[in-house]
């Protein structure tokens, strides 16, 4: 009988080994594969096509010191990840508090808040860009409509108004996400502890600092590393909407590295797999960083609850 039990747990092994094969197999061949094939090339000039030639850390060189559009693009990348971070975590936090109350009908608005996230960047990047078009939007429509403008305003044609527009569709496609995390994180919260507070006098918004900000810690954290990292990496909506215009100045830091590596048939650039490879170590350098002071960070306010 022991032999028997001891051959079914060595099988039981063997059967959890094959689960995990095919993730395995992926994750060699789409993210460690890469990483040393990047490792490869940085230090060359190498387009894919010209013989390979040695510059040594020169890529790096440029990206620090020469490649203004490659910060420019750093610029719009952190302002956006800031913007969705005060904007869009308290957003979610009041609709799942909203969401979370026995109310009428919360059932339906769940699946409302829910339904962006199922739908494709892409899909989602080109109706906004339907819905803002300086002819024929309907937000411009709209707005002339009510007097707030008096003709048509071109929300691609600038920066920053194309920025905020890719700042909205970035939040209004990820909200729902975490609205759902947030309402986890609230139906976990026991109810005795607001009564035993109710009963001490304490009032609501002293009830959400003392009681509800403390348990919701652990998802607020989650929460916030998800939104950073997420919006750092942010590449399909901008290529949809704008594609880095107008002059390149809507670039996002994956945009400007994945022109790197495909120029997407722009007169006059050239593929450079070298420079390119620098540009996704130095990305993938400060997304660790900040990784690790965000753990620290977290940490501490662990400690602090």
């Amino acid at each position: 009988m022991f032999k028997k039990r001891k051959v079914d747990l060595i099988g039981s092994r063997s059967y959890e080994f094959f689960m995990l094969l095919p993730f395995f197999i992926g994750f060699l061949t789409f993210t460690i594969y890469p990483i040393f094939w990047a490792l490869r090339w940085v230090l060359y000039d190498y387009s894919g096509f010209n013989k390979p030639f040695f510059v040594g850390l020169d890529n790096f060189a440029r990206a620090f010191f020469r490649d203004k559009e490659f910060w420019n693009s750093m610029v719009n990348t952190f302002y956006l990840a800031f913007m969705k971070l005060i904007i869009e975590i308290p957003l979610a936090l009041l609709l799942a508090f909203f969401v979370n109350n026995k109310v009428r009908g919360s059932s339906v608005f769940r699946i409302i808040y829910f339904l962006p996230t199922v739908f494709s960047m892409a899909v989602i990047g080109l109706i906004f860009t339907i819905l803002f078009s300086v002819y024929n939007g309907i937000v411009n429509s709209a707005l002339v409509g009510l007097g707030i403008l008096e003709q048509n305003f071109n929300f691609f044609g600038g920066r920053w108004p194309a920025i905020n527009v890719i700042l909205l569709v970035s939040i209004w496609s990820t909200l729902g996400i975490n609205m759902i995390y947030f309402l986890m994180g609230l139906q976990n919260v026991p109810n005795e502890l607001y009564e035993c507070a109710t009963l001490d006098g304490a009032s609501g918004p002293r009830q959400f600092f003392s009681i509800t900000i403390p348990l919701l810690a652990p998802v607020m954290q989650m929460v916030i590393m998800l939104s950073v990292l997420g919006t750092m990496r942010i590449n399909d909506v901008v290529l949809v909407m704008t594609n880095g215009q107008p002059g390149g100045t809507t670039e996002v830091a994956m945009t400007h590295i994945l022109k790197m590596f495909f120029n997407f048939g722009a007169v006059g650039m050239r593929r450079q797999y070298g420079y390119g490879s620098a540009l996704a170590i130095i990305m993938g350098v400060i997304l660790a960083i900040m990784t690790v002071l965000y753990l620290k960070m977290s940490k501490r306010m662990k400690n602090v609850y």
